[in-house]
């Protein structure tokens, strides 16, 4: 029954990390570019990708506790 609900959060999740994580690869790849700058811009969007997954964990333990309208609590 939840399975189906928990399908769209969780493929979006996987794009959103590929990406993020591809940006990562590619700022890291990049030459010409200092080493600091290399390590910022390859590491806000390695944050980002973890903070998806953490979103991600979330949704799925809303959508088996069966909250599934955040508004109904107020």
């Amino acid at each position: 029954m939840h399975g189906k609900k928990m399908i769209a959060p969780i493929i979006i999740t996987i794009l959103f990390v590929l990406y993020y994580v591809g940006f990562a690869c590619v700022c890291f790849y990049i030459e010409g570019i200092p080493l600091i700058a290399k390590i910022v811009f390859g590491a806000v969007p390695l944050i980002l990708a973890a903070v998806c997954v953490y979103v991600l964990i979330e949704r799925i333990e809303e959508i088996r506790s069966g909250e599934e309208d955040d508004l109904g609590e107020y």
